[in-house]
């Protein structure tokens, strides 16, 4: 049976002791000569597999984007700041076992001490069950900011700008097209593929359809390979 965390988190610990570490402030240690562990080597770890997931479903989920502006999206998901919103919403600072002055002074409030938590949380699933695992968690936590940043990154709107463009030289707008890539309910890759006047305009992948044609939309106006039709079609005519 999963306790209330658990639950919570969708995750049922085979080594109840991970979980125990990952809760454990270290301001019991100063309290409690020989306290047998806390959360800071869970945390450590928990920073690096977060770093990678999130860097590989940007990578994979917006192809159009350069480095910097993936740099600037990894920045914002795995600040303080975030890991500190994405525990609280999980209340993980109500079962963190804290030293008593961090329970008076109400450390378990604290956007450092919970976003090291959510680190730790990270750590503990991936020793417990390896990668896949801890991606599945850290994916479904950070769900919402997903869908959020892909269509509002910059505040652009792709599709908008693209299908303005496209009717002023013919009255006929963009098709999207779809597929799916990663049927994994954790963490499903859509494709989409934008077609106007016979020509396929670009391709794009996102975490859902939305994403996806956003990226689409964007890869199109990047190549902009309408334009050498219409030349072409021009220059034919003369």
């Amino acid at each position: 049976m999963m306790n209330p965390l658990e639950a919570r988190i969708g995750y049922k610990f085979r080594n109840t002791l991970l979980m125990a570490e990952a809760l454990t402030h270290p301001s019991i240690s100063l309290e409690r000569k020989n306290y047998p562990f806390d959360n800071q080597r869970l945390e450590f770890l928990g920073d690096a597999v977060i770093q990678l997931v999130v860097t590989e479903h940007l990578f994979r989920i917006f192809p159009h984007f350069s480095e910097g502006k993936l740099t600037k999206l990894r920045t914002r998901l795995v600040s303080r700041t975030a890991l500190s919103e994405f525990a609280r919403s999980m209340n993980i600072g109500a079962y963190l076992m804290m030293g008593r002055g961090e329970v008076s002074n109400r450390g378990s409030e604290r956007a450092s001490t919970l976003a090291d938590a959510f680190e730790s949380i990270t750590g503990a699933i991936y020793m417990d069950s390896g990668y896949e695992a801890a991606k599945k968690f850290i994916l479904r936590e950070m769900r919402d900011i997903f869908v959020e940043i892909s269509g509002n990154f910059d505040e652009k709107n792709p599709k908008g700008a693209l299908q303005e463009i496209l009717q002023a030289v013919v009255p006929e707008s963009p098709a999207y097209e779809m597929s799916e890539l990663d049927p994994t309910p954790h963490s499903k890759v859509f494709c989409c593929m934008v077609k106007w006047n016979g020509l396929v305009l670009g391709e794009g992948q996102g975490g859902s359809k939305k994403q996806a044609q956003i990226a689409a939309a964007a890869a199109a106006l990047e190549r902009r390979s309408w334009e050498k039709k219409t030349k072409k079609t021009t220059s034919q005519k003369v």
